[in-house]
């Protein structure tokens, strides 16, 4: 049997806290297991789990690797509106007047992660 993609980890400086914000983000919860302070967090969602893990050097440089969101309940303008209040910040727009495109966003420490076009928008076009 192969390998399977257990964890997609993100280093960080506050495990928790950025956690936390991921969780909003899917729609999810942090494992009972984890608390503030801890050195890895864990959130699960249904597409996929997230684990945090405490470093001491700060993010550099671009991600080489990124997570791309679907909305599933709204477009996607609504969910960057969403993502933006939750703490996130738009660093790259890349929607275009026809409806196409995405948003890159960063998470609060930085972590670049993209917004596409829902699956309701895309069958539209």
């Amino acid at each position: 049997m192969s390998s399977l993609v257990r964890h997609v980890t993100i280093d960080c400086a506050d495990p928790y806290a950025l956690a936390g914000f991921w969780a909003g983000v899917l729609d999810a919860k942090v494992s009972d297991d984890d608390n503030p302070g801890d050195p890895e967090a864990l959130v699960e969602s249904a597409g996929a789990a997230l684990l945090f893990i405490r470093v001491p050097e700060a993010k550099a440089v671009k991600n080489r690797v990124h997570l791309d969101l679907q909305p599933q309940d709204r477009t996607r303008d609504e969910e960057v509106e969403r993502l933006l209040a939750l703490g996130a910040t738009l660093v790259g727009d890349h929607r275009r007047p026809d409806g196409t495109g995405w948003a890159t966003l960063a998470d609060p420490e930085g972590n670049e992660f993209c917004v596409e076009r829902s699956a309701a928008e895309r069958t539209a076009s």
